[in-house]
């Protein structure tokens, strides 16, 4: 007996033929084609920068203040720490303190330094790198977020007491001592701020992003030599004004390895090594 078959609108088909196999969905590729999108350097858009930049920095302050202020261990985490610095031969924390302490216009200025320029420098450098880098600006904007990010679990997991809060350590807090208006975690401003979070610091993280985007990117050779002298300046500041042990400026360090290095690993090369500039993509039209 010959096959049996069946008509269909399309014509005849063998009973025995089986049907058509299904087209595979293409939502792989969707997907590969959707991170391959969001992995390629776009111009960015001015509005959109400002209001993350805004919301990031609130949300970084406010998860930042509302970590527990757990006094005893911060105050034992610190002894711990001098401990340490004094065994490797590096806790001249209290000399430098004192000894800048006694150069009243020098502190003075070290104090508003430490409470203004750690912000207003960040942001320049920022604008700078939309103006004129705008092909490096999200991947270099990633570092950033990503170090203060990661440094928001060490201010959980480790509260520390910066050196002037430590009762019997000997060290000045120059903000109170000289009246001025200063760090938050000082005067009247304290009960806003978290005491204990002095590990890692972000005064060291921001300003070492600061320093080596300036130095990878700026043409004139001052700039470098600023890039250069503006982490090492901000070193001395944290430790004059007894904010910061050295080591929480290691710490500041290892946050930012992680930020550069989640960076390279989304966009597949150091952010200073894309190019400088991409066009401006027009907006996806339904066709």
């Amino acid at each position: 007996m010959g096959e049996v078959s069946v008509r269909t609108l399309e014509g005849r088909r063998s009973a025995t033929t089986p049907p058509p196999i299904e087209e595979r969905s293409d939502r792989p590729a969707v997907t590969h084609t959707l991170t391959v999108r969001l992995r390629t350097p776009r111009h960015p858009r001015l509005w959109f920068e400002i209001l993350l930049i805004a919301m990031s920095y609130w949300t970084y302050s406010l998860i930042r203040n509302a970590v527990p202020e757990q006094k005893t261990e911060a105050l034992r985490n610190a002894d711990w720490i001098w401990r340490v610095e004094e065994v490797l031969g590096i806790a001249v924390e209290r000399t430098v303190n004192h000894a800048v302490n006694s150069v009243e216009w020098l502190i003075v200025a070290m104090n508003y330094y430490y409470a203004t320029l750690h912000f207003v420098v960040t942001i320049v450098v920022l604008v700078w790198l939309y103006r004129w880098h705008p092909g490096r600006y999200a991947a270099t904007r990633l570092v950033l977020f990503a170090t203060t990010g990661v440094a928001l679990l060490g201010y959980y997991l480790y509260p520390l007491a910066p050196p002037r809060l430590m009762p019997h350590g000997g060290f000045v807090d120059t903000v109170l001592v000289h009246e001025t208006w200063g760090s938050m975690a000082s005067g009247n401003l304290a009960a806003m701020s978290n005491q204990y979070a002095a590990m890692p610091s972000m005064h060291i993280g921001w300003s070492v992003w600061c320093g080596i985007t300036i130095v990878m990117l700026a043409r004139p050779m001052w700039l470098k030599v600023v890039g250069i002298a503006y982490p090492t300046l901000t070193l001395v500041v944290i430790v004059a004004t007894a904010n910061h042990f050295w080591l929480d400026a290691v710490g500041g360090l290892m946050c930012l390895a992680f930020g550069f290095a989640l960076s390279y690993a989304w966009y597949g090369t150091m952010a200073y090594r894309l190019p400088r500039q991409v066009p401006v993509q027009p907006e996806l039209r339904p066709v």
